[in-house]
Parts: C-alpha cells; structure tokens; sequence
C-alpha cells in the first residue's frame, strides 16, 4: 500500500453529476404507480438506500410490483434514459478531475448507483478518461452508510485512509467516511442529501462547486 498518495473518492450523484432531481423524480415516479404519498421523514430514508433497498421499500411498505427487482426495474429504466440522453456535469466538477489526473492523483469513484449507470453517465459527461476506478456499493455488498466501507475501498485502490479524501454531497456518507479516518469535503446539492450546516457537521471543507476548493490542498498544483 502506497500510503504517501492521495486518493480522492468521489460521489457520482449529486456530486459529479447533476442527476439528484432525477432520482427524486424516480421516486415520484415510483411512489404514484402504488398509490402513495411519502411523507419527509420516508424521502429522508430514501436517500440513504441502496437502489435493491429502494425496490424493497416500496414493495414491503406499498405492495410495489411483485417483488424489489420489479421496482428496481421500474427506476432503472426511468434512470438509465436520464444518464444516457440528459445527465450533465456539476459546475466545474470535470475541470477539476482533468487537473487532478494531470496532477497525477489517484482517483475513483464511489457510488450507490449500479455500475451501468455511472459508466453511461459518466461517460456522456466526459468524465471516464481521468476518474479512475468506477466502483458501485452493489458490486461490494456494502454501503455507504458504513464506516467499513471507505477503508474497504482505499485498500482496493492502494491507499492509506488517513490519505484519503471523499468527496460526497450526502451528510451520512461524510459522517461514516470520517468515522473511518478519512478527510472530507461536501459538495453541496440539495437540503434533502444534506444541508449546509448538516455537511459542515461531517466535513473538513463545504462548497457549493468545485470551482470553490482550493485544490493544492488535495495535491493539485
């Protein structure tokens, strides 16, 4: 293990990608053909579940299709239309992975999305040539809501924890990174994912874009 370098595991959804207003729609989408009305506290626990979790929650709670894979299907194929024919960057999010890949810093990213989903959002985006290692909480068996989870993955990908920053627009995904020694930085993309005083709770640094970062502290120069 390499534990001089720096890894930057970075959040695809939200924060890369400009995509959480389509998952929410997703979920509208999904919660009118059973019938419900989701309450604030049910679209909180929704946004920190798993793509498998979402289709468990709404077939157990709304009796949603006849099992998780029919409601899963029901979002992949509202989802997978979104990445491939609308999905865009975050501002100044692909600027600032072209100069750390130029700086020669690690990079991966870590999603809860399924893996076809970042590479076809990704990829329409430009980001596939310079983010590294696309990694998806399904492939792993784990979740982002677990503190195991980030040293799991900085050991894949060669690097120290204490080395290694998550870059997430999610206040649980910060709060468990850091719990597992890694330094943190929010990206800010809606109260629903995490407020501006919930991510400050979680993180070292808080923007609103990336344009906003100083980037020689991640190693850029």
């Amino acid at each position: 293990m390499n534990t001089q370098e720096t890894l930057l595991m970075l959040d695809c959804d939200g924060t890369l990608l400009d995509t959480i207003g389509a998952w929410h729609q997703a979920e509208r989408h999904v919660a009118e053909r059973a019938g419900a009305v989701l309450t604030k506290d049910e679209r909180d626990e929704l946004n920190t579940l798993t793509l498998e979790e979402v289709g468990t929650f709404f077939h157990d709670r709304y009796g949603l299709g006849a099992g998780a894979a029919d409601v899963m299907q029901m979002i992949n194929d509202f989802m997978i239309d979104f990445y491939r024919t609308r999905s865009s960057a975050n501002p100044g999010a692909l600027e600032f992975v072209k100069a750390a890949h130029a700086a020669g810093v690690a990079m991966c990213v870590l999603s809860s999305s399924p893996l076809e989903f970042l590479q076809v959002g990704l990829g329409r985006c430009g980001f596939l040539p310079y983010v590294g290692e696309l990694i998806s909480v399904e492939e792993i068996g784990m979740t982002k809501r677990n503190p195991a989870t980030y040293p799991f993955v900085c050991e894949r990908m060669g690097c120290s924890p204490d080395n290694s920053w998550l870059f997430d627009d999610s206040w649980y995904a910060l709060e468990a990174a850091r719990k597992a020694g890694l330094r943190t930085v929010g990206v800010f993309s809606t109260d629903l994912c995490g407020t501006h005083d919930q991510l400050a709770e979680h993180a070292e640094v808080v923007a609103d874009t990336f344009d906003e970062l100083d980037r020689a502290l991640f190693g850029i120069l």
